[in-house]
């Protein structure tokens, strides 16, 4: 099988990934399977190209993101998936420390083209799984000052995360690093929750605070900052008021029921401009109908379908970083949540500035 691609003249990286050099792949056929490879057009850099399923079995190879090689740096990337193992931000069930692990496992089903949009992500930026940030499990605190110092080194070689978590306490720290890149950012938040809470049972870094620090912090542009999909009981009959008076617009889930999604997100890249945007969707924006594996579950949510037209809706966002947070796997046995995080970052990885389309 792999005497086939040595023939093309492609290199097989450990286990099962390759890197296919742009000039050397013309429109070679496949004899096994008839799958035409495309033209990479010009420069001799190389690509991370996922191994296709119609040659090489999915339950084969080491676990990483959409089974990518690992890579210890981002030396050379133009993105990375990372993974954050925390939950010990949560306030309801945790688990979310496993989301990772999971969400690579379910990565192998993932193709490496966009059906839908005929997005070619691997034909026009170097991307890799550069593995896990070293957490302190035992302190938050601590474990927020890792994960700022392993973005700030990422970032400092122009690579774009794409984060794996973990709970949602780890947008704090990771948007202190991208604030220091690129100054204030505008966001992209889909979630079931606010999370700008002040305090919270004395503690004032959780998953339930990031963006209120944030905003003290001046690492958020507040007047390109969009919420969607929230929704729930509340502590107070607005609990969207501190978001409004920063200059955040709110879309509250009752405004997205039986809708499609696309011109809300016309206005939000108007609203986003041409500036420096993070997108941040945390799984429990979505009904757990569709995503159960979460520790917050918030009835009467978003649909996975709008989940896809808020993420394609950022194409043309100068995005700098994106995460899929709050995966808990124990409470969904089937994989599904985890999985559909996984397709969910994939789409985000289509959505970046200079990935190609046909």
């Amino acid at each position: 099988m792999f005497s086939f691609w040595r023939n093309l003249g492609l290199t097989r990286a450990a286990g099962v990934f390759f890197s296919f050099p742009r000039q050397a792949l013309g429109q070679c056929r496949s004899r096994t399977g008839g799958c035409l490879i495309p033209n990479r057009d010009s420069s001799g850099s190389r690509y991370n190209v996922p191994p296709s399923a119609e040659f090489v079995a999915r339950v084969s190879g080491i676990s990483t993101m959409a089974k990518l090689p690992y890579r210890e740096t981002t030396d050379g990337l133009d993105a990375a998936f990372i993974g954050v193992p925390i939950d010990t931000g949560t306030s309801n069930r945790p688990g979310a420390r496993f989301g990772p692990r999971q969400i690579r496992a379910e990565s192998a089903l993932l193709r490496a083209y966009n059906s839908g949009t005929r997005a070619a992500p691997y034909e026009s930026l170097m991307v890799a799984d550069i593995g896990d940030v070293n957490v302190n499990l035992y302190d938050l605190k601590d474990t927020c000052k890792r994960i700022t110092e392993a973005y700030r080194k990422i970032l400092a070689t122009g690579c774009i995360p794409l984060t794996l978590g973990g709970d949602h306490t780890i947008a704090y720290p990771i948007l202190q690093a991208v604030a220091e890149k690129h100054g204030p950012v505008g966001l992209v938040h889909v979630d079931a929750h606010a999370d700008t809470s002040d305090v919270v049972l004395g503690e004032r870094i959780g998953h339930g605070t990031p963006f209120r620090r944030c905003v003290e912090e001046g690492l958020l542009d507040c007047q390109r900052v969009v919420q969607i999909g929230l929704r729930g009981s509340g502590y107070s009959a607005d609990s969207y008021e501190w978001s409004r008076a920063q200059g955040f617009r709110v879309v509250q889930v009752e405004e997205c029921w039986f809708k499609s999604l696309s011109p809300l997100m016309s206005e939000v890249r108007a609203q986003m401009g041409a500036g420096p945007v993070y997108l941040s969707f945390d799984i429990d924006a979505l009904d757990p109908g569709f995503a159960p594996g979460t520790g917050t579950p918030e009835i009467a949510g978003l649909t996975p379908i709008q989940g896809v037209e808020i993420i394609r809706g950022c194409r043309g966002l100068n995005l700098v970083g994106c995460d899929l947070v709050e995966v808990s796997p124990p409470y969904d046995t089937t994989g599904n949540t985890a999985l559909t995080g996984a397709n969910l970052l994939f789409e985000m990885l289509c959505v970046l500035p200079k990935v190609k389309y046909y």
